[in-house]
């Protein structure tokens, strides 16, 4: 029987998705924390949407990881980016006032 030298990965397959999490600012004695989601609404498509739809309440900060590729960083910026090209390129003004608002509120905590 043939021998292994390496061990088996305990990340399950099908594991390899960027991921979005979203620091809020509940304001006063609630303080600042990382939001609940579901998995399905992690990417940064869903992240933008929900963000445009105000599901948070003040978001300060977006952390982007997959632990498939081994990376985690800080993706405010990109996200806000994203956020003002989507301004620039919207035909309704508070759709685009809004997404002007929230990129704007991005900040380091």
């Amino acid at each position: 029987m043939p021998r292994s030298d390496q061990s088996p990965s305990i990340v399950p397959p099908g594991n390899d998705q960027d991921v979005c999490l979203v620091l809020d600012d509940f304001g006063g004695w609630f303080g600042q924390a990382w939001r609940e989601t579901d998995v399905e609404d992690t990417d940064l498509e869903t992240v933008i949407e929900d963000l445009l739809d105000g599901q948070y309440s003040n978001p300060i900060r977006i952390i982007g990881f997959n632990t498939a590729e081994g990376w985690s960083r800080d993706v405010s910026e990109d996200l806000a980016e994203a956020l003002r090209q989507r301004s620039n390129n919207s035909s309704s003004g508070t759709r685009a006032d809004t997404t002007c608002s929230i990129a704007k509120g991005f900040r380091s905590v």
